[in-house]
């Protein structure tokens, strides 16, 4: 049997797990008789923990909410995790970078030496993808609201900012007047925060930029959450992204043959397929939301290029060929014209 200290963290450990424990699951856990259990359970509630016990032949115990902070218990895993967790808040977008590190420095002053030791060995660095633009942040109060009225299923009412030029996989909307929702999901995709929501006025699903959102009180009327079209978030808020109608895949997508080998061309390649065909050429399938994209970013390895298909891809490298030729030349470009996304 443990000694009656640590038999008491363990307890505690158990009880941060999952909301309710039954009495004789907890003996069963500790390998002490159930009386022991309410003792220790008494023991911890001198020591400001608000456990409460329901009685009964089912009888058991819950950690409560409590208006004071009792002495905070992680065991090695969770002080791991929550460490890196912290270090890793510069990337989220969320605005909680300086809170974050004032979270970490206070958890660490109620550690042990022991767990102390071992955050303070663990160094993470987040490095965001350089993007083409500044990254904005999105208030932290803005996510507490819309994560509360997703958490509550309450109509959601928010200001919604213009932008200029509207990118693809987000809500192109063009005027800040009132927009009625049911918000669903708050998720990140590419270091930004998004809110997933039935519009109520549109009938269809949207997706809207945190940044660009401003909450209205109060919240609406509760509602009966809906299913993300295919059960999945995940791969709704991808097909989103990616300009799918419901296949969640890229509206157009083609397959070259490039001069360079398989290794050197995967490197580059996140979402693509790229095959083997000899120690200096691969197969490469690659999606993108136009064929002038699609043709341009395979015309970024510095080799030779088969098009195996489809047609529509042949005709974009022709046109970018134009253009190219036309930026090459002396005096005015032509005046070539655009060629359609797909």
């Amino acid at each position: 049997m443990q000694k009656t200290s640590g038999r008491l963290l363990s307890l505690l450990s158990l009880l941060q797990a999952r909301r309710d424990w039954p009495g004789a699951l907890l003996a069963e856990r500790l390998d002490v008789s159930r009386r022991t259990v309410r003792r220790d359970v008494d023991r911890l509630r001198e020591l400001g923990y608000p456990i409460v016990a329901s009685k009964g032949p089912d009888g058991g115990y819950r950690l409560d909410a409590g208006t004071q902070l009792p002495p905070l218990l992680f065991d090695d895993e969770q002080a791991v995790a929550l460490a890196v967790a912290l270090q890793s808040a510069t990337a989220t977008g969320a605005g909680i970078e300086e809170a974050a590190v004032r979270a970490l420095n206070t958890v660490r002053q109620v550690m042990p030496a022991r767990l102390r030791h071992r955050i303070d060995a663990l160094r993470v660095t987040a490095v965001e993808r350089p993007a083409t633009r500044p990254r904005p942040q999105v208030d932290s109060s803005v996510l507490m609201a819309l994560s509360a009225a997703v958490q509550a299923r309450e109509v959601l009412r928010f200001d919604y900012a213009p932008v200029s030029p509207p990118d693809a996989g987000r809500d192109s909307a063009t005027t800040t007047s009132p927009r009625r929702v049911q918000p669903h999901h708050l998720v990140t995709w590419g270091g930004r925060w998004y809110l997933v929501a039935w519009d109520l006025d549109r009938e269809d699903w949207r997706t809207f930029r945190a940044d660009r959102l401003t909450p209205r009180v109060p919240t609406g009327p509760r509602f009966t959450p809906r299913e993300v079209p295919g059960g999945d978030v995940g791969a709704f808020v991808a097909g989103r992204f990616q300009g799918s109608d419901g296949s969640y895949d890229w509206p157009c997508r083609g397959e070259v043959i490039l001069d360079l080998p398989a290794a050197a061309v995967s490197h580059y390649v996140h979402d693509g397929l790229v095959e083997e065909l000899a120690a200096d050429r691969c197969r490469l399938v690659l999606g993108s939301w136009s064929w002038p994209g699609l043709a341009a970013t395979i015309g970024r390895f510095d080799a030779g290029i088969e098009v195996v298909g489809p047609p529509e891809l042949k005709q974009a490298f022709a046109h970018l060929a134009r253009r190219c030729a036309d930026a090459a030349a002396d005096g005015p470009a032509g005046s070539t014209a655009p060629l359609a996304s797909h």
